[in-house]
């Protein structure tokens, strides 16, 4: 394998972005010369890991290093010349932190290995792009993006060409395989697609897309925001997830039985898996407080939400919790825009491969685990705590993430809770 020196030097590279994101998904990185190179390669670079944020460190804690994986170096000039990136594993003290997103997935997808399994991963990336008036408020980036359903309108495609062109391009460059870019269902709203991968790698890749669309975006005085619902008349925006599993080389997704979906006993498994601790992942994969304006909404401009409210099952068919489009995948619709990917693509995989190892069965078409899907953050979260395998998943490279990322989730719900909206004072002020 080469190095991290040698990458850098055959990409003409400046200064590389050591990178990584913490709980929340935010982006952290320090901008390396490539002078330092070497000392990036062999020994990291230092953070002070409480001033990160969400990372599970106090003031008092030792540096948080983040450790390059020299296999994730990308490339970015389209961004800045000679610029590139690398998708770090934050360590203390030598051994990989049990709260860093990455090294989470990494050991989850280490376990599915110990199950004789390799998990494929592809994910859809959706946002809108908005600009902000003088007086704070957001608008819609093309101001004539009106129309009352304008999901894969030509022209709302052709009026954000040079934006939707220069990140399929990028996407391109890098290997990804873009193979659509297109107008989503809310005003203002695109999602632009790339290849599967390995788990991991999509992870990464989805962390890259939503820094270079944010970074390109400001660029042309525009935000692009993931954001699940920016607008109360307005689909949310989604984190759709494609999983499949192999075993040494081999899909074992598709089964030569089923008349119905094609799938085999493990697929099925694996789905059941999922659906069964649907209601515990929505705190992982729908993170926020505006996560449940976009699940609990009831009705859109377009006229659907694309929002599942409960864990079902079923074909080609969008209204459910998990779609299965052919024998190969199976789609998993309850993530939103605001997911952190790692925590995503973890979970779902802890779910699957714990219905795997009960040979679980989700029972007919159409069907699944009584109940809706939390209206609230705070419910997702008391759901989630009392789930051990979605707990066990937070857990997975160590003890005590899961309690860390409940008390954060607790104390984001408690601090939307004490602010005062509009529709309150609207409803209230003149009332009684």
């Amino acid at each position: 394998m080469e190095t991290l020196k040698e990458l850098a030097e055959q990409a003409g590279t400046r200064f590389i972005l050591a990178l990584f994101v913490d709980l929340r998904g935010k982006p952290c990185a320090k901008l390396v010369p490539v002078e330092a190179v070497d000392e990036l390669a062999e020994d990291g670079v230092g953070f002070a890991g409480y001033a990160v944020g969400a990372i599970g460190q106090e003031p008092r804690d030792p540096d948080l290093v983040a450790v390059p994986d020299v296999s994730s170096f990308t490339p970015i000039p389209f961004v800045k010349e000679g610029l590139a990136l690398v998708h770090c594993d934050p360590h203390v003290a030598g051994e990989p932190w049990p709260f860093a997103p990455r090294v989470i997935l990494k050991a989850v997808i280490a376990r599915a290995a110990e199950m004789g399994f390799q998990p494929w991963v592809g994910a859809e990336v959706e946002y809108f792009l908005l600009r902000r008036d003088a007086d704070g408020a957001l608008r819609t980036a093309d101001p004539h993006d009106d129309a009352a359903q304008p999901c894969y309108d030509a022209r709302g495609v052709f009026r954000m060409y040079d934006h939707l062109t220069s990140i399929s391009t990028a996407m391109n460059q890098l290997g990804w395989g873009n193979y659509a870019n297109d107008h989503e269902d809310g005003n203002g709203q695109f999602e632009q697609n790339f290849a599967y991968a390995d788990a991991l790698t999509t992870a990464d890749r989805v962390v890259t897309l939503r820094y270079l669309l944010s970074v390109l975006a400001a660029e042309r005085g525009m935000i692009a925001t993931f954001m699940p619902k920016p607008f109360a008349d307005r689909t949310g925006s989604g984190l759709h997830l494609h999983l499949s599993l192999t075993s040494q080389d081999t899909a074992v997704f598709p089964g030569e039985d089923d008349a119905v979906l094609g799938l085999s006993p493990t697929a099925y498994a694996f789905m059941a898996g999922i659906l069964e601790h649907a209601q515990a992942l929505q705190g992982l994969i729908a993170p926020t407080v505006n996560s449940y304006k976009r699940t609990g909404a009831v009705a859109t401009a377009s006229g659907a939400s694309w929002a599942p409210r409960t864990p079902t099952y079923g074909g080609n068919d969008r209204t459910h919790y998990i779609r299965v489009p052919d024998d190969q995948r199976i789609e998993m619709r309850g993530a939103d825009a605001s997911a952190n990917p790692y925590l995503a693509v973890a979970g779902a995989l802890g779910a699957g491969l714990d219905g795997i190892a009960r040979g679980a069965h989700p029972g007919p078409l159409g069907g699944g685990p009584e109940g809706e899907l939390p209206n609230t953050l705070l419910e997702a979260i008391e759901l989630m705590v009392a789930d051990p395998v979605v707990c066990g998943v937070l857990d997975a490279a160590g003890p005590g993430v899961a309690d860390y990322f409940a008390d954060l989730k607790r104390a984001e719900f408690r601090e939307y809770h004490a602010a005062v909206s509009a529709w309150e004072v609207d409803r209230y002020l003149t009332a009684f």
